[in-house]
């Protein structure tokens, strides 16, 4: 049977022209987040099954690719399920016939991370990791099952100080490679928590109502009315909650508002941060973008306490990063709680988003290709090596090749990877 050619359902081959933007951007990353004072770091690519189902992750657990027991291991749960009669899949899903798993993110390796080499870290610890995650999700424009994944965050601050320093840090990379006139959505999950409160919701059907409300791009501000209403949930306490949505404008004014409105229900001090946040960053942004304050913004991680903000663009239709404040999770591994804050871009986002707009990499408008005649004598290439040495010497990109027969098609096949130039040598010429 031959082999199959095409990369698994949602993974893609990458080809030299998006590498070379990959190549770009990552080190524009590194040094831009460098100027803020963050650290590279790296964690595994593969997690304890322990933690990735921890019910940090929200919707993701569900995605999880998850790695079978090997040996004697696999071969003894294996036999125990036989015995048992257990259920295949569940014995799958509650970790009888698995031990670990591919991460799903970077947030919870690194708070995996922080939590083992505390001891050996500054603190606040500003971190950046750069890794491929893996969800088993249904692939579409922008999402893979593999894709490359770009963290900033800051452990061991409580101060808003971090919130501020993130979104500068995201907003300055995201003006160098260009793009302009985005918007940073931003919210608290304790406003969200405030307002169903004051609406007449319980605290256990929190979570079931910002699933809702998290729809309110989708399906509007009807939509969103119609869901909670048809599972049971009171129609006035469905128009309270909704009404504070249609009255908050999206700058100072409507955090203004959430907070005379909600009154004891919520803690002046968190609407307070929020609009020093808003202010501070708009006063010290570097690159042409809003701050949106935004009712219903929710992420779906389960895990942030406090803060939380997306990046929106509108010629992607969506949002290309976001984050926010979980002062919980390295809890959880330590006993003993630590404040962290991070903000995450959409690598392949932002990556899809600067092919469609034909981006050319600063620097490399000069590359010259030099295409040699087959059996070019020995003297001869000796030269034109020395020739090309030269040149790379002074900063520009030359690529040797040999001359092929349909010399157009081999330009033109060069030029899509950014060649301009093409100097051709010939045997019976001098060089």
């Amino acid at each position: 049977m031959a082999m199959k050619k095409k990369p698994v359902t949602g993974m893609k081959d990458i080809l030299p022209k998006e590498m070379a933007i990959r190549d770009y951007c990552i080190g524009l990353i590194k040094e831009t987040y460098k100027t803020f004072g963050f650290t590279s770091v790296e964690t595994p690519c593969v997690e304890h099954i322990e933690n990735l189902s921890s019910n940090q992750g929200g919707e993701n657990e569900k995605l999880i690719f998850k790695i079978l027991k090997r040996g004697d291991k696999l071969t003894s749960s294996a036999k125990k399920l036989v015995e048992t009669g257990a259920d295949e899949k569940g014995a799958i899903d509650t970790g009888v016939l698995t031990e670990e798993g591919l991460r799903y993110d970077l947030t919870l390796p690194l708070s995996r991370y922080y939590s083992n080499n505390a001891n050996d870290l500054p603190s606040p610890f500003k971190a950046l990791q750069m890794g491929n995650v893996w969800r088993a999700d249904r692939p579409q424009r922008g999402r893979y099952r593999q894709f490359m994944q770009c963290d900033i965050d800051i452990l061991g601050e409580s101060s808003i100080i971090a919130e501020i320093e993130l979104i500068l840090a995201t907003t300055t990379l995201l003006g160098k490679l260009d793009f302009k006139n985005f918007t940073i959505r931003i919210n608290d999950r304790r406003i969200l928590k405030a307002m169903a409160a004051y609406s007449g919701f319980e605290e256990k059907d929190y979570d079931t109502v910002f699933i809702i409300l998290d729809k309110m791009d989708k399906i509007g501000l009807e939509g969103v009315k119609e869901e909670p209403v048809s599972c049971g949930y009171s129609e006035a306490s469905v128009d309270k909650y909704l009404n504070l949505f249609d009255k908050a404008s999206g700058d100072i004014e409507g955090v203004r508002f959430i907070k005379n409105e909600l009154g004891e229900f919520l803690d002046a001090e968190v609407s307070e941060n929020l609009e020093t946040i808003i202010t501070s960053v708009e006063n010290a942004k570097s690159a042409e973008f809003k701050m949106q304050f935004d009712p219903t913004l929710v992420r779906g991680m389960s895990y942030y306490t406090g803060p939380i903000f997306e990046i929106s663009m509108d010629e992607y239709g969506g949002s290309v990063g976001g984050g926010g404040r979980y002062d919980e999770m390295i809890g959880k591994f330590i006993g003993t709680p630590t404040p962290a804050c991070g903000f995450s871009i959409g690598f392949e986002r932002i990556i899809m988003l600067l092919l469609e707009n034909d981006f050319k990499i600063p620097g490399e408008s000069n590359k010259k290709a030099y295409l040699i005649e087959k059996g070019m004598p020995d003297d001869k290439l000796l030269k034109i090596l020395d020739k090309a040495k030269a040149e790379r010497e002074n900063g520009t990109f030359v690529n040797v090749v040999i001359m092929k027969k349909n010399k157009k098609f081999q330009k033109d096949q060069m030029a899509l990877e950014g060649y301009n130039e093409f100097v051709e040598f010939f045997k019976d010429r001098d060089i």
